[in-house]
């Protein structure tokens, strides 16, 4: 490693350690801390005082209705106290218990087709109402009729009152040796939207002038899910292309798709200094390094033939690995662990304004 490299690698490692404390922190249980400070936009909040629910008491247990399950299916509901020492916290789908919920999460694209699909029963003044989205502005349409209902938001973007990104690093104990796949391909990408008029297939119509890319989803090559990351795991790289662009949105298809089939990642998505504040610089190739399409395919060709050049792309590997946690689980949690460090009662006025 050169110096500038070990330096940076050094710079990051120190900044994901101060993350994986704060992490560790926030879900720590804690009954005499005070309210935990937000990352939310404070201009686009209003404190209501005369809303303010009671303090939790000693040993009372907080109870948080899903409104529905996330894309209409089930998921396994851990006990937090198991997974991340979160005491008194249950969570359920069941919702005749509604009226005893202390927070009601509601998934908006479950729920972003018409009002009616909100809940409808009367609501008490201390209840909290969690907004909860993965999916881009661009496709999360009908923000209009959610005016004025939530009182929290839980996203992957930094600033929501719950940060839930779909996925992070975390610093190893000690370091390790990390073992690259057996690579026999090149360039991989798995794609399920077709749609010819978005940056990322237009893109890809131009960078196949110059480099073969095996396309596996439901108008290529079929990839069963049993044979998902033993037949990516194949290829050197893969096209971590995101469906739209926005701050902060990087999916699972850089998480999971490429860095947990350990293939280097080559994105199409927000900014290179974006992408940063979640990897080393040199984890992951930006589109952006190259002038065009042309050029990052000789990039890769030079790569495809320089395993040293190639290797360097791991190194970060040393210390760092994707976390392996249940992605669910820990989001409904850390919306538990919010609820019990919160003591004012806040309503978003206008969740357009604030994720547009």
């Amino acid at each position: 490693l050169s110096p500038l490299a070990c330096k940076n690698l050094l710079l990051f490692i120190l900044s994901q350690f101060i993350l994986a404390l704060c992490l560790f922190a926030y879900l720590q249980p804690s009954r005499n801390q005070g309210p935990e400070p937000r990352a939310g936009n404070p201009s686009a909040l209003t404190t209501q005082p005369g809303n303010s629910p009671t303090a939790l008491q000693a040993g009372s247990e907080l109870i948080i209705l899903l409104w529905t399950w996330p894309f209409g299916h089930p998921v396994a509901l851990q006990k937090c106290s198991e997974l991340f020492g979160i005491r008194d916290c249950h969570i359920t789908a069941n919702r005749s218990w509604y009226h005893k919920a202390n927070a009601v999460i509601v998934h908006h694209r479950d729920v972003c087709s018409s009002p009616e699909k909100l809940p409808q029963g009367l609501r008490s003044p201390s209840q909290h109402w969690i907004w909860f989205n993965l999916e881009s502005p661009s496709h999360s349409p009908n923000l209009g009729f959610m005016d004025n209902l939530f009182n929290l938001t839980m996203s992957y973007r930094r600033d929501s009152d719950i940060f839930t990104p779909y996925g992070w690093l975390e610093v190893l104990s000690q370091p390790q040796n990390f073992s690259i796949p057996a690579k026999s391909k090149l360039v991989a990408w798995v794609i399920s939207n077709w749609n010819p008029a978005s940056r990322r297939v237009q893109y890809y119509e131009e960078l196949k002038k110059y480099l073969h890319v095996d396309i596996y989803g439901s108008h290529h090559m079929p990839l069963p899910r049993d044979k998902h990351f033993s037949t990516l795991s194949q290829y050197k790289f893969y096209l971590a292309f995101e469906n739209s662009l926005h701050e902060d949105y990087i999916t699972e298809k850089l998480w999971n798709n490429a860095l947990g089939s350990g293939a280097v990642p080559v994105v199409c998505g927000p900014s290179r200094e974006n992408y940063e504040r979640f990897l080393p610089p040199d984890a992951f190739i930006h589109i952006n390094d190259f002038p065009n399409a042309q050029g990052l395919a000789q990039y890769l060709q030079e790569l495809d033939k320089d395993p040293a050049r190639y290797q360097r792309y791991f190194q970060w590997r040393t210390w760092l690995k994707p976390s392996e946690r249940s992605f669910w689980a820990i989001h409904f949690c850390k919306a538990c662990r919010a609820l019990q460090m919160t003591e004012t009662y806040q309503t978003r006025t206008s969740l357009a304004k604030w994720f547009h």
